[in-house]
């Protein structure tokens, strides 16, 4: 684990494993241990596995006010220059998705393949911005133990409460510990994004779009129309849980992304 301070802000990363880099981007309101089983895995395998904590979340600045999708992903383009990572695999889930769609629209000439897990690509309706900005005031009038508590059920299954408890805490956990400040500025960024719909058929690189069939958030639906938008797209189902297969189901999560991987070239 490390840190790095890049125009202004720190930025606490992963960075595990040697290989062709792969980088995972976390969803809200989170932090980059929700991809530990995907760092263990996927470090092991050949892969230099490259995961940021986004700015007003774990171990990155908190930035208070609005944060946009353009921001968080130039944040990552800032981190993997430092680093040296050229040509690359990014994948996000939820908002990490969301970022992803923006990163591949401002730079798609550094991107080998994509991982679109639990997101979605349409903009924010006027009632869902009313509801982020009205959450965010929340946050910051009350803080996240009360916002936490009543997400959980809606982040993972119901059968994940009950036979995976730990899966459970360690999802509480990261909400629990996340700055209500910068939980606040994604929340308002989000509501102001763009809808990436029409995009979709412009993305030319292998992508594979992975859901929870009992995600509450973002359903099948969600990803059935990112997988239909994208030529030649691979859709991954996770029967049973919710809007965190890789830590619901952690095995299937990575061996339907490890097929991907593996389709793709090698490079020198």
């Amino acid at each position: 684990m490390s840190k790095v301070t890049l125009d202004g802000i720190t930025v606490g990363y992963t960075d595990e494993g040697s290989g062709e880099p792969l980088v995972l981007v976390h969803g809200h309101p989170f932090d980059r241990s929700m991809w530990h089983p995907q760092v263990a895995h996927f470090s092991r395998q050949g892969w230099r596995v490259i995961v940021p904590d986004l700015r007003g979340y774990g171990e990155s600045t908190v930035v208070p006010g609005l944060t946009t999708l353009e921001t968080f992903a130039r944040d990552i383009a800032h981190l993997l220059e430092h680093l040296g990572v050229g040509h690359h695999v990014i994948g996000g889930l939820s908002m990490g998705g969301q970022i992803v769609m923006e990163y591949y629209r401002l730079f798609p000439d550094r991107v080998r393949a994509l991982l679109l897990a639990d997101t979605f690509a349409a903009g924010e309706t006027e009632h869902g911005k009313k509801v982020r900005n009205d959450t965010a005031d929340r946050v910051l009038r009350e803080g996240m133990e009360g916002y936490a508590t009543e997400l959980l059920p809606g982040m993972v299954a119901q059968r994940t409460l009950e036979a995976m408890p730990e899966v459970a805490a360690h999802v509480l956990g990261m909400m629990r510990r996340t700055s209500s400040a910068g939980a606040a500025a994604a929340l308002r960024g989000r509501a102001e994004r763009r809808d990436y719909v029409d995009m979709l058929a412009r993305i030319c690189v292998p992508t594979l779009v992975v859901v929870g069939s009992a995600d509450e958030f973002t359903p099948v639906s969600d990803a059935r129309l990112i997988q239909e938008r994208i030529p030649d797209a691979t859709l991954a189902i996770v029967d049973g849980v919710g809007h965190m297969p890789n830590l619901e189901r952690p095995g299937e999560f990575n061996a339907a992304f490890e097929k991907l991987l593996h389709s793709l070239p090698r490079t020198a």
